[in-house]
C-alpha cells in the first residue's frame, strides 16, 4: 500500500520542480521550506551536545573508562547529528530566502536575482520579436 502513496506524492512534486528550476532540490525534488526538522528537534540535540561536552572530561576522573569512552563516542555522535541538523536547516533557508528574490528594505538595490530575471525577460522578448 505504501508504494501507490509515493507514486502520488512523486506525482504532485513535479509540477512545482518544472515551474521554478532555481531551487534547490532535495531527494530529487524541490526543498520546501515548510518541511524537514523543526527548531525544537534541532535545540535539544544542541542542549544534549552541551551537557555531553561537559559531562565527557568530568567523567575521566568520576567514572570507570569505558564509561568516559562511552560518553566520548556519544558526544561524536550526538555532534554528527547537530551538524547535519544546521546543515539542512540552512539549505531550507537558502530555499526560502531564493523563493522571495527580493531584497528585505524597500530602498534597497535590486538583487542579482532580479536583475538576472529581468534580462532574461527582455531577452525572450528580443528573441520573439525576430
Amino acid at each position: 500500500m505504501s508504494a501507490p502513496a509515493a507514486d502520488d506524492r512523486s506525482g504532485e512534486e513535479e509540477p512545482t520542480e518544472a515551474a521554478d528550476p532555481s531551487r534547490p532540490t532535495y531527494k530529487g525534488a524541490p526543498l520546501d521550506s515548510e518541511r524537514g526538522p523543526g527548531l525544537g528537534c534541532f535545540w535539544i540535540q544542541v542542549v544534549l551536545l552541551v551537557v555531553l561536552l561537559v559531562a565527557t572530561p568530568l567523567s575521566v576522573g568520576i567514572f570507570a573508562p569505558w564509561v568516559s569512552a562511552a560518553l566520548l563516542i556519544l558526544t561524536l555522535v550526538i555532534l554528527f547529528f547537530v551538524g547535519q541538523t544546521m546543515i539542512f536547516m540552512l539549505r531550507l533557508v537558502a530555499a526560502d530566502r531564493r523563493a522571495q528574490r527580493r531584497p528585505l528594505r524597500e530602498g534597497a538595490r535590486r538583487t542579482v536575482g532580479q536583475i538576472e530575471s529581468d534580462s532574461a525577460a527582455q531577452g525572450g522578448d528580443d528573441s520573439a520579436d525576430d
